[in-house]
């Protein structure tokens, strides 16, 4: 079972040279369907948001970037109902540093960054791609039966103590294809 990484600003003959016959999935917000359910922008619907009992979220990514604490602006509670898949970043140029990630929409304790990755961004992803991506993952795994398969991502770290780079999600794709899921 081959599952690949790699950058999607790879060209398409350079992914060829590099892993001659896989199959290559796009599985950013801007791949096909099926396989843009696998976006953390993909707005799924009714994703629990993690210490907010009773409080669902749009996508992944609404969720991570509603929970944001910077300078200028606590948690965005409107990030979690955003269904389009672009505006949804909240940035330091916009609203100053970063502080953390609120433990929970009202909560009162702030998260650094591999915290909240912890427990906010890999158990909501998790969460999607056991409920809202089922059948994405198990088409994966036949895929990697029949051979390699490479998933293309703007990222490929998949690394969660690594906080130099944003986390792949492709990664996070590839090591739970491969049950090696993050601790």
């Amino acid at each position: 079972m081959a599952v690949h990484v790699a950058s999607r600003r790879r060209g398409a003959a350079s992914l060829a040279a590099a892993f001659p016959g896989a199959t290559v999935l796009d599985v950013t917000s801007r791949g096909p369907q099926p396989w843009v359910r696998l976006s953390p922008f993909y707005p799924h619907g009714s994703i629990p948001v993690p210490f907010s009992p009773g409080t669902d979220g749009a996508s992944v990514e609404g969720i991570w970037q509603a929970l944001k604490v910077f300078d200028t602006a606590d948690v965005d509670p409107a990030k979690l109902t955003a269904t389009g898949m672009t505006g949804l970043k909240r940035t330091v140029r916009r609203f100053g540093q970063v502080h953390g990630h609120r433990r929970g929409l009202t909560g009162d304790t702030l998260l650094d960054y591999e915290t909240a990755r912890r427990q906010i961004y890999l158990p909501v992803y998790r969460w999607v791609l056991e409920h809202r991506a089922a059948e994405q993952v198990e088409e994966l795994r036949r895929l990697t039966e029949d051979g390699e398969v490479v998933l293309l991502d703007y990222t490929t770290n998949g690394d969660v103590t690594d906080l130099s780079t944003p986390l792949s999600h492709a990664a996070l794709i590839r090591r739970y294809v491969l049950d090696d899921w993050p601790a």
